[in-house]
């Protein structure tokens, strides 16, 4: 795995003035290591200095028919929906991809696999054990009769993203494809460094490609609840309309971001919203609160289209987190005080608000900014509602205080706006006791996959050093 993850993506170009990159035949494709200056490439190459390789993938051509335009729901004529999902093989993006996929969208996964790179590198695994992509694209055709193409290389590659842009042609653009845990960004300054260069260039690159080869091309981008971080008022849907010394003006709502990967979505928010500006792109950044649960109608149709689920310090995120600890008897461990409040969503509502997204585009020049949550939790609440769930399944479980890695509120007010999403059509998935349920007999199921020595968070904001960390078990 690690060698194919070393390698970038070179494929030749055809003579005539249409580049010729081919989607992959889910065999094998063919990679050389060239001299890549992308931070995908130089964080591998730091820790594999001594790794030289190249994978041989077969790929053949696909043809897809083109229909006359559509009228969409803005007004806009636009082509059968063809979605391109950047970051689809991860946990966000394979849900997504099947799910449009399921809906008759014509998909294509564009991915580095660097998320599976990053569990070889750190020692850690998904408690699910999930297949190759190709595998998994293989099975889905197979159950369905639908095909997803598959694009594999880096998009802070801007010859690998405009020739892929070229080849597939998408009508709008899912952007999963960034570097998402704030633990990672702080383990050390090269992951610091990594983060920032991976998720503000990768979108600059989508930006620029949008604008030279798909103009009409609709952007929905994955941005973070936590860009706005835990201010004292309401926290508003991107916007906020301030008056001062006499005048009102309608503003981009203050960020507060906690993290160096929180701050790379800041940037990324600001990049968007000047290109909308400047070159009548059409975007919808999407402020994601914390996604819980693994099972979506598509991914729960065969063993190998199951989807990851990460209980570790660094990639899971909280409810997850807590089903699998107390699952196998391990304290949910709450940090600090555990009054940190934050939006959170099914994972089967972040595919709808997705697909709610692309059917509603935005309108060229529009920048428009969704807060993608159903509920607000404290850690408290949650670490609650998992103990009475865990009890009536006669599990022990217990809730400790553990020190705060981080550096944040721990008691404070949060109230944020989310109706952008319900007017549209969300039809949210509540955390009901039978859901606690389900995730909780799903831990209990993969419990013997737990290395407890992952479950205590290992990654401090204040001791984050310039010195590459590596991991010792």
């Amino acid at each position: 795995m690690a060698q194919l993850l070393s390698s970038s993506c070179s494929l030749t170009l055809s003579s005539r003035n249409k580049p010729c990159l081919k989607p992959f035949d889910h065999g094998s494709t063919s990679f050389s290591c060239k001299n890549s200056t992308s931070p995908f490439r130089r964080l591998f190459l730091k820790e594999n200095k001594s790794r030289k390789s190249s994978v041989v993938i077969h790929a053949t051509a696909v043809s897809t028919s083109r229909e006359a335009p559509v009228q969409t729901s803005s007004g806009d004529p636009f082509k059968p929906k063809r979605v391109m999902v950047i970051g689809g093989d991860g946990y966000c993006g394979w849900a997504t991809a099947l799910h449009l996929s399921n809906k008759g969208y014509e998909v294509a996964i564009v991915d580095n696999l660097i998320r599976r790179l990053f569990d070889h590198q750190l020692g850690l695994d998904s408690l699910t054990p999930i297949s190759s992509i190709q595998n998994r694209i293989q099975r889905w055709k197979s159950l369905t009769g639908k095909s997803i193409e598959l694009y594999i290389g880096d998009i802070c590659d801007f010859e690998f993203l405009s020739e892929t842009f070229q080849s597939y042609e998408p009508d709008a653009v899912v952007h999963f494809g960034e570097q998402r845990s704030a633990p990672y960004s702080m383990i050390d300054r090269s992951r610091a460094v990594f983060t920032q260069q991976n998720n503000v260039i990768g979108t600059l690159n989508v930006l620029f490609a949008i604008k030279e080869f798909r103009e009409q091309c609709h952007l929905v981008k994955l941005g973070t609840m936590g860009e706005y971080g835990t201010p004292n008022i309401d926290i508003e849907e991107g916007f906020i309309t301030v008056t001062h010394n006499g005048r009102t003006d309608t503003l981009p709502y203050p960020k507060q971001a906690s993290s160096f990967y929180h701050l790379s979505k800041v940037h990324d928010s600001h990049n968007i919203a000047f290109t909308c500006k400047a070159w009548g792109i059409r975007a919808t950044d999407l402020n994601q609160g914390v996604v819980y649960g693994v099972t979506t109608d598509e991914t729960a149709m065969h063993e190998e289209l199951v989807n990851r689920f990460d209980y570790d310090g660094i990639f899971g995120t909280a409810l997850n987190r807590f089903c699998v600890q107390a699952a196998v008897g391990h304290p949910l461990t709450v940090y600090g005080k555990g009054g940190q409040t934050r939006g959170y969503l099914d994972i089967r509502d972040t595919v709808q608000c997705v697909e709610l997204a692309i059917a509603n585009p935005a309108n060229p020049g529009e920048f428009r900014v969704f807060n993608q949550f159903t509920e607000q939790f404290s850690v408290n609440q949650l670490a609650n509602l998992i103990t009475n769930a865990g009890e009536k399944l006669g599990l022990d479980v217990k809730a400790i205080s553990v020190p705060n890695p981080r550096v944040e509120a721990e008691e404070h007010y949060y109230n944020a706006k989310h109706t952008k999403l319900v007017e549209l059509g969300l039809k949210p998935h509540l955390l009901s006791d039978s859901l606690l349920d389900s995730l909780l007999n799903f831990a209990v199921q993969y419990k013997d996959r737990v290395d407890t020595k992952q479950i205590m968070p290992s990654v401090s904001w204040r001791k984050v050093g310039v010195k590459t960390k590596t991991v010792t078990n």
